[in-house]
């Protein structure tokens, strides 16, 4: 079975009611789900409630495993953070709000996994740049 990381855009679509639990059940029967240290600091980070720091834990203490950047990837990310934003014309801030994506993207890639997110954007621009597997929702 394939393998995937759900971007942080997918949990957030599906927990603000945008996205239906039965896509959810459909990717996870389709994909071997892995969750990415990333995605989980940007949802603690996110989390102003209770139940969404809640949700955000339980997520964690559930992932069977955890994908997390090393320092290779961390360059490779700045590499490709120059690159796109300046062939983009980034300011600083996008450029900074890109470096999880890249992040994310470079786990996934290493893995030999799909990347699932909303964020058609930035990963369309990663998808290009990396030949990765990007899966829109």
């Amino acid at each position: 079975m394939p393998v995937a990381i759900m971007d942080t855009s997918v949990y957030v679509e599906h927990w603000e009611g945008r996205l239906a639990e039965e896509v959810l059940a459909s990717l996870r029967g389709r994909f071997l789900i892995r969750q990415s240290s990333v995605v989980i600091s940007e949802l603690r980070r996110g989390a102003r409630t209770r139940q969404a720091v809640r949700l955000v834990q339980d997520l964690r203490r559930l992932a069977r495993f955890e994908w997390t950047p090393s320092a290779s990837d961390w360059w490779k990310a700045a590499v490709i953070i120059e690159k796109i934003g300046d062939g983009q014309s980034w300011d600083r801030r996008k450029r900074q709000e890109f470096q999880n994506d890249a992040l994310i993207a470079l786990s996934a890639q290493k893995n030999g996994a799909t990347v699932i997110t909303a964020n058609r954007g930035d990963f369309a621009l990663l998808a290009k740049e990396l030949k990765l597997r990007v899966l829109f929702v």
